[in-house]
């Protein structure tokens, strides 16, 4: 019997035994509804259980901006629904979080700035309304780095969200509010956005799966935009086949996001196929060795990657060193990063589209209501103070740059036969709580590339007294664009053999093992 963390055998669903959401997946949740075990209602009720334990008291990791106050209701009409009819959609009843800079016309929508309380969208962002068409049941939204302006998830509406392996360390961000609240079994899945690292910092801090999918996969219509060049949106969950079939829920044209056409002809029938348990066998992938620390502060990081390596070598994989210092992630940020550029017509335009739904029109009028985290002002200000950044020289020299850092890319891959390459996403351990900064990040070589990333559990920090368990490390698996069902089965192959998730000691009560 082969003992992996989440999964109950459906006899034993069907002889009564009561349901248990820790850990568990999109597959094991609707096992058990379809046994008759497991009611919609039952299931959102366990989350808010856990929710009120934990987001404001005990561990108070102060994930939740806001709680679907009708969730229970919704529950209960899912429920009659599935006993009229007996069908079930891809996410029905899953409990889903949602970062709050995606739209929601039935709770607000604040990016966690308190210039923005209170804001109500019209409409549901595109990819929101695709979830629920699936059936995902919104749970509620999370804290965020303020705007999605930063690593460490602090905001001036929601404050500060904590990492539930170690109370004293930032969750990573800027999505750090949905990575938390999945760490901790608040809900089964979740989405995020990703202008440089914000997907992908909270995953690797978190022990959770997270996909930056190819430019234009995913439609960022409706989400609080930092930089039309860089932002991507994308799925967090627990396990590599939870964020596949959140992603076959979540890509797809929309004309509202004209860079979604590129999508069309790219888009699988469904992303599960990938789920190969034997899925890096044969696979060229290069350790781009740029990307990893020399110093004393990186050992950590770097002895779980090396024991990573050895798991995909054992399992079949062609590691191939690379050196790109080119490509080193310091230089790139410095060298070629557009987000200041294009951050106040992006985010003039959203405002403006939101018309009186929302108390400030204007990046002049967020800045004037004083009602921001003081981590953001020096990146504000700069912002403002470009009176139109699109038509900046160095702006124009940078996307220059972007365009053959692509083809620099692109052709290291195909000179190398690289099917992907991988790297730690951060050097280092995810900061104390009180810095604002998240150093040594690896995620900008995709954001500006537009090129697919995804982030998988690779392991532990040692234990110690703050960090039971130790603080997560993940490492990220790049391709060509529109690779992700390559991505995903690597990373579920990668999964499969070295089950390296564990749940937060902080919020634990229950199972951790499963039986397959």
């Amino acid at each position: 019997m082969v003992v992996v963390s989440g999964l109950l055998p459906l006899a034993a669903y069907s002889a009564g035994k009561p349901f248990d959401v820790m850990e568990s997946s999109v597959a094991e949740i609707h096992e058990a509804m379809q046994s008759g075990n497991l009611t919609c209602h039952g299931l959102v009720k366990q989350y808010l259980d856990r929710i009120q334990t934990y987001d404001k008291q005990g561990p108070a990791l102060n994930a939740m901006l806001y709680i679907n106050p009708d969730a229970l209701a919704q529950a209960d009409a899912m429920d009659l629904e599935f006993k009229r009819s007996g069908k079930i959609k891809p996410l029905h009843c899953i409990p889903t979080v949602l970062k709050d800079n995606y739209n929601t016309a039935d709770m607000p929508t604040t990016g966690g700035s308190a210039s923005l309380a209170g804001a109500r969208p019209a409409e549901d962002a595109f990819v929101v309304s695709k979830l629920k068409n699936n059936g995902a049941l919104i749970l509620g939204k999370t804290n965020l780095q303020e705007f999605a302006l930063g690593g460490v998830t602090v905001s001036s509406l929601g404050g500060q969200t904590k990492n539930p392996y170690d109370l004293k360390l930032t969750p990573g961000g800027s999505s750090g509010g949905t990575a938390a609240a999945l760490a901790a079994n608040f809900a089964t899945i979740g989405t995020g956005s990703d202008t440089a690292n914000s997907l992908r910092s909270p995953a690797s801090n978190n022990s959770l799966v997270a996909i930056r999918p190819t430019l234009g996969l995913v439609s960022r219509s409706g989400i609080v935009p930092v930089s039309f060049t860089q932002d991507e949106a994308g799925p967090i969950a627990r396990s590599v086949g939870d964020a596949a079939r959140m992603l076959d829920a979540m890509a797809g044209y929309d004309r509202a996001d004209p860079v979604t056409a590129f999508s069309v002809g790219h888009i699988p029938k469904t992303y599960t196929d990938s789920l190969k348990k034997e899925g890096v066998k044969g696979v060229r992938i290069g350790v781009m060795q740029t990307l990893f620390g020399i110093g004393s502060d990186h050992q950590e990081v770097n002895r779980v990657m090396a024991n990573a390596i050895e798991i995909l070598k054992k399992n079949g994989a062609i590691i191939v060193p690379i050196s790109t210092p080119e490509m080193d992630t310091d230089k790139l940020n410095a060298s070629l990063d557009v987000q200041k550029y294009e951050y106040k017509s992006s985010i003039n335009a959203y405002l403006k589209m939101g018309g009186n739904n929302y108390p400030e029109h204007s990046l002049d009028e967020i800045i004037a209501s004083g009602k921001t985290h003081q981590s953001l002002s020096k990146f504000l200000l700069s912002a403002q103070g470009l009176e139109n950044g699109l038509n900046e020289p160095d702006y124009k020299e940078r996307l220059l740059k972007i365009d053959a850092l692509k083809m620099s890319l692109a052709n290291l891959m195909a000179e190398n036969r690289l099917d992907a390459m991988i790297y730690p996403h951060q050097k280092r351990l995810p900061v104390p709580i009180g810095e604002y900064d998240q150093k040594e990040r690896n995620g900008i070589l995709a954001s500006l590339t537009g090129f697919p990333a995804v982030v998988v559990p690779a392991g532990f920090s040692s234990p110690n007294e703050d960090a039971p368990r130790g603080v997560p490390v993940g490492m990220e698996f790049l391709g060509q664009p529109w690779s992700e069902p390559q991505l995903i089965q690597y990373a579920y192959g990668f999964e499969q053999a070295s089950f390296a998730r564990r749940a937060p000691a902080s919020t634990s009560t229950a199972r951790l093992a499963r039986v397959d």
